[in-house]
């Protein structure tokens, strides 16, 4: 699916940012310390490789009606759960006292194993819980909040080959056979939309060679950054509309 030329500029600029970002961490980090973190998480533990993916979140949320005041990243973003007493967004929309909307933004370069489980744990684990708490009347008066999930994977060899599932009792579902992490992110994703965890999700995978200049590629239409801000806006509209209240007759 082709992205509006506008929104594809900026989520180039996203994922230069991010790699960009990543590769001055991993210089900086021992700089004031005099010693590096192991292997890639010198690259991980300063954070905001990915606040270019939610500042054009924020900039699309404001260019469709919601005042920028009531998007919050960073600060304040932390919501009540059900099985803990709360859990931090990277970020919320919050108009007049109503939860409208939480999304993640997450990323994974190496690591693929041990990460993507992770990853997968805590994908379920936050919706289960914040589902269970809007169950429960954790947000009144708040309707249904609108959930999404972005993901930043490494193209990389480890990445992308097959992966043996293990089985010493029972069979994995087909789709897992040999599937590559990349695959299992894929399927992982659409799972949660379609199983309405997740209202939208996003996929997107990018490389240290060029992802520098900006090189993305969407593995899935389905869960493509069109869909995903599409939905999102959706959601942003009506909000926008209702605060403005019954058109003057």
């Amino acid at each position: 699916m082709n992205l509006d030329p506008g929104i594809e500029m900026h989520l180039t600029e996203a994922v230069k940012r991010f790699w960009i970002t990543r590769e001055t961490q991993a210089m900086k980090q021992g700089s004031q310390t005099g010693s590096k973190d192991a292997g890639a998480r010198s690259a991980v533990t300063g954070g905001a490789q990915m606040n270019g993916f939610i500042d054009l979140v924020r900039e699309l949320l404001c260019a469709n009606g919601l005042p920028k005041a009531h998007i919050f990243c960073e600060k304040y973003v932390e919501l009540p759960g059900w099985y803990r007493p709360e859990k931090k967004w990277d970020l919320l929309v919050v108009s007049d006292g109503k939860l409208i909307a939480g999304i993640e933004f997450k990323s994974q370069v190496g690591s693929f194993g041990n990460n993507y489980n992770n990853r997968t744990e805590e994908a379920i684990g936050s919706a289960a819980d914040i589902w269970s708490a809007y169950r429960e009347g954790a947000f009144k008066p708040s309707a249904r909040p609108w959930l999404g999930y972005l993901m930043l994977l490494e193209e990389a060899s480890g990445s992308l080959r097959p992966v043996r599932a293990r089985e010493p009792h029972f069979k994995v579902f087909e789709e897992f056979k040999d599937a590559s992490y990349a695959k299992r992110y894929e399927i992982l994703l659409t799972k949660l939309v379609r199983e309405r965890m997740y209202d939208a999700a996003c996929f997107l995978m990018s490389n240290a060679a060029k992802g520098p200049e900006g090189y993305y590629r969407e593995p899935n239409v389905e869960l493509g950054f069109q869909n995903f801000v599409a939905s999102l806006i959706a959601k942003a509209i009506a909000v926008a509309k209702s605060r403005e209240g019954p058109a003057a007759s």
